[in-house]
């Protein structure tokens, strides 16, 4: 399989298409901006 990469991965959207690719069987890379104009604590734990 494709390896895909995600920018936005720790926001909802790029989180959950990261897990529908990875359930698919793709490889997954992702980056995210953890500044504080959202609650870094979600991204984080997402």
């Amino acid at each position: 399989m494709q390896t895909i990469f995600i920018t936005g991965i720790a926001g909802f959207i790029g989180f959950h298409a990261a897990r529908k690719l990875l359930d698919e069987g793709y490889t997954v890379v992702g980056i995210d901006n953890f500044n504080d104009y959202y609650d870094t604590l979600l991204k984080r734990n997402r």
